[in-house]
């Protein structure tokens, strides 16, 4: 499997983790027995991270890649004297 494929694989995985962790959030809140513990609250801090890191590294792919392919083909557009 390739790094991209692996990256937009993790990406999936880590949304749906991230998904679980708000909605189990809202569950603990609707109880309604007073302020949930702190590791509740803030556990869908992780998931978003990883998805902010690998998100922008998916955004950021086809943006890498033509930077290979403007320096290919300049190299073959240059005029001959």
């Amino acid at each position: 499997m390739s790094g991209s494929a692996w990256f937009r694989r993790a990406h999936r995985w880590v949304s749906m983790a991230f998904t679980a962790t708000v909605i189990a959030n809202f569950v603990v809140r609707a109880q309604g027995q007073g302020e949930p513990p702190p590791w509740v609250t803030y556990a869908p801090l992780l998931p978003l991270g990883l998805l902010l890191l690998t998100g922008l590294y998916l955004f950021a792919l086809p943006y890498l890649g033509r930077r290979g392919e403007r320096g290919a083909a300049g190299a073959q557009e240059e005029p001959s004297a």
